[in-house]
């Protein structure tokens, strides 16, 4: 394997989910020449060890960031909140720490208040995933071809060589960086992927009280694409709805409104009106560099 060079020499990663596991595996799969230390339970440092994807083991946060260069928080947003003053404490004054939370907004408001000089804080989010988590489903290829979302608590931070020589990490794991405020990666993502999550959970769940005489032999393509979220752990989503909620139901409003005026012209031109613009959006999106 031929090993690249990086400015970031020993990283921690925090968190060996399936993120996580995979910023890890990815590093390994690309020839990432330093140290990897991975920090989670003992059985998943176990298994992220067994893996490959790690070359040390440390089940506390803090030493886990002590002496590194670049510090990976992979855990549920919740988690995330409660470990970032120990790793502010711990990380050196050259580090770069990094989340990869689904909301970005109280993150970096926390981040806000606890660095300053020294350690640096990059808010980060990468817009890939799957419905089955854990580093069982790690991969490494997880972030080809994606987008990963980067909310800097300044813009300045843009021009730090830290921050650089991270951008060049994303673009070496195969993503693609996209600079973005917290406020509006939040609202975006309320629509885009935290609605569509309830809609596949509620769906299912609907389906499911729907009685054991609901013959499931019945579905087809549509139920499965449309319930695929559904086998989602509620752990991951639960932070989501404590740190999104103004824009979760601002959202859920607006589909409740849509799905309620579908509901009373079934049959008429308004549906109709209705698919138009769903087909319009779609096709806005697949023409999206």
């Amino acid at each position: 394997m031929e090993f690249f060079s990086s400015p970031f020499s020993r990283v921690a990663v925090v968190g060996l989910g399936l993120i996580g596991g995979s910023w890890a595996l990815a590093l390994k799969r690309r020839g990432f020449g330093g140290r990897i230390v991975a920090c989670d339970r003992h059985d998943i440092l176990d298994r992220a060890l067994e893996m490959g994807a790690a070359d040390e083991a440390e089940p506390d946060p803090a030493a886990a960031a002590r002496g590194s260069d670049l510090v990976i928080m992979a855990t549920p947003v919740g988690a995330i909140l409660e470990q970032l003053p120990d790793i502010r404490a711990a990380a050196a004054p050259q580090a770069l720490v990094t989340d990869t939370g689904s909301t970005k907004r109280v993150i970096l408001n926390r981040a806000g208040e606890l660095f300053g000089e020294g350690a640096l804080f990059l808010g980060g989010h990468p817009l890939a995933g799957k419905e089955q988590s854990g580093i069982q489903n790690a991969d490494p290829d997880l972030f080809e071809g994606t987008r990963y979302v980067l909310t800097p608590l300044g813009l300045e931070d843009l021009d730090d060589s830290r921050v650089r020589a991270f951008r060049h990490l994303l673009r070496r794991v195969g993503a693609e960086p996209v600079v973005i405020d917290a406020e509006e990666h939040d609202r975006a993502l309320a629509f885009l992927s935290h609605v569509p999550q309830l809609l596949s959970t509620a769906l299912a769940a609907s389906a499911g009280e729907a009685g054991p005489s609901l013959p499931l032999e019945l579905a087809a393509g549509g139920f499965r694409d449309m319930t695929r979220l559904a086998d989602s752990p509620y752990s991951i989503w639960r932070d989501v709805g404590l740190t999104n909620a103004d824009h979760l139901r601002a959202a859920i409003d607006a589909f409740m409104d849509k799905l309620e005026a579908m509901k009373e012209h079934l049959g008429d031109e308004r549906l109709a009106a209705e698919f138009d613009q769903a087909r319009r959006l779609r096709e806005r999106w697949r023409n999206v560099p």
